[in-house]
């Protein structure tokens, strides 16, 4: 095994800067790495192998002069596909895409650079983001390195495939029902899903590319961009980064986010939600989630099963409601015209979620208007919980990582606790945050009986991000954290 494809982000700048590894050394042991299991894996969907070499033989003979271009001098990284970066097509799984090249990097993608990191491959994503698997016709599917035959998770499961493989330093990926967290409980690594508004969006598809050339963009409620990593100092590290301002906000805006609440174990207040009937939990997940919560009170934290005064269901149709506004819009307009003929044949309170669907997606503005309001008074709820709690300790996601399923969406289904469950509960416990726009930090706690990873997910205050992200720091050292796959090393 290769100890050094296995380190965090941190350690590994810093030896670079340390002069024990060099910054080309580094990325050809990812290279080597990527030659001998992706082909098993599939993570890594483009590359720019001789620019990247090129630029990391620069980084070392910076360091040869003293120089330092910034906190991640010479690492070398990967970036979901769905984000523009110079020198390497973007297609966002799309075939249409193919060939699309960037002319500008995505603004958190220069930020990185900015900071010195090197860029040297893509990862792979279900097209256009919208599944929880990872898998197009352009790219194919992405294997689970823990089991070939599981999904990694998506819609970022390339990112998180090719963190826990050892065949990058650091990841990039975006969250709008999960996809971020539910690959990272997935494959066992971290994922942060930031405060929603703090991080830049423009560069990132959709919206189709070409469309937006200046400073603007749109963007979409709920969706969020954030980093992944094998550790929770990467993802602190990596935010520090890339939460600032739009482009076009700069002139007047700043964003500085505040520090943790707390530092150590013993001075976190936690509350704890195992389970809904809403949206059921695999008993092994939310027995290993009351475990955690037991080490950490007996690591001097104060435990309480609390949590917001807010009904999971209403959250959940909340979320869903204002997720189709979302993922609706970019629908073509004859299947968006055929929808709204057939408004009148679907029943208003049909459960069926292709039915929820449509609703969401052909929702009179007047509709949303009143949604949103309901949100806002749920972010009041949730803001009222954390007055007396620093963070909320939940699932991820009710099950591990799921077979690979290439069926028609609405036909899937999930399996918990030997009962069927409709597909889109994959993302009952992710939505309960992203509606609220609270951060929420994944960190890995362990194995199920059937060897697969678990995340819990630490849901903390709006905009106090470094709170969740320092609770993982600290339970670190008494659940455990990353652990690579066996078959990886």
């Amino acid at each position: 095994m290769s100890d050094w494809a296995f380190q965090s982000a941190s350690k590994l700048t810093q030896a670079i800067k340390e002069k024990k590894i060099n910054a080309t050394e580094l990325l050809q042991i990812f290279i080597d790495r990527i030659k001998r299991l992706n082909p098993h894996i599939n993570a890594i969907i483009t590359n720019n192998y001789d620019a990247a070499l090129k630029k990391a033989h620069q980084a070392d003979e910076a360091i040869k002069k003293g120089e330092n271009w910034g906190p991640l001098h010479g690492l070398p990284i990967t970036i979901k596909d769905n984000l523009e970066v110079v020198g390497m097509t973007c297609s966002a799984g799309a075939s249409d895409l193919k060939g699309h090249q960037p002319k500008r990097n995505a603004d958190l993608v220069q930020s990185l650079l900015n900071a010195g990191a090197i860029i040297f491959g893509k990862t792979n994503m279900p097209k256009y983001g919208e599944d929880f698997q990872t898998y197009n016709d352009l790219h194919g599917q992405t294997n689970n390195p823990w089991n070939l035959s599981r999904s990694p998770g998506g819609s970022s499961g390339g990112s998180a495939a090719a963190l826990a493989s050892g065949l990058t330093g650091l990841e990039i990926g975006n969250d709008i029902g999960g996809s971020i967290r539910t690959p990272a409980s997935f494959c066992g690594i971290y994922g942060h899903k930031p405060s929603y508004g703090i991080v830049p969006d423009r560069g990132k598809i959709p919206p189709p590319p070409g469309l937006f050339t200046g400073d603007y963009t749109v963007e979409p409620d709920i969706v969020v961009n954030g980093p992944m990593a094998r550790s929770p100092q990467d993802l602190a590290l990596a935010l520090e980064l890339i939460v600032k301002p739009a482009t076009s906000d700069k002139i007047a805006w700043s964003i500085k986010l505040p520090p943790s609440r707390k530092k150590k174990i013993n001075d976190f207040k936690i509350g704890v939600w195992l389970d809904d009937p809403i949206c059921p939990v695999d008993i092994n997940i939310s027995d290993r989630i009351r475990k955690v919560a037991d080490a950490l009170s007996n690591a001097g934290a104060k435990i309480e099963e609390q949590h917001p005064q807010v009904s999971f269901e209403r959250s959940f149709e909340v979320f869903t409601s204002l997720l189709n506004g979302v993922m609706g819009a970019a629908a073509p307009k004859k299947k968006f015209k055929t929808w709204i003929e057939n408004e009148g044949n679907m029943a208003p309170d049909s459960p069926d979620y292709q039915v929820k669907q449509i609703k969401g997606a052909i929702q009179r503005h007047r509709c949303w208007l009143s949604t949103d309001a309901e949100r806002q008074m749920m972010r009041q709820k949730w803001a009222d919980f954390f007055v007396d709690f620093d963070v909320l300790l939940c699932p991820t996601a009710p099950v591990t990582a799921i077979p690979h399923d290439h069926s028609s969406w609405f036909k899937r289904t999930i399996e918990v606790n030997s009962k069927a469950y409709p597909y889109s509960n994959l993302m009952g416990w992710a939505g309960l945050t992203n509606i609220v726009f609270l951060p929420a930090t994944v960190t890995p706690v362990g194995l199920a009986p059937n060897g697969l990873p678990i995340g819990v997910q630490i849901v903390g205050p709006y905009l106090e991000d470094h709170t969740p992200i320092q609770l993982a720091i600290a339970m670190e050292d008494i659940v455990g954290g990353f652990t690579p796959p066996p078959g990886v090393l």
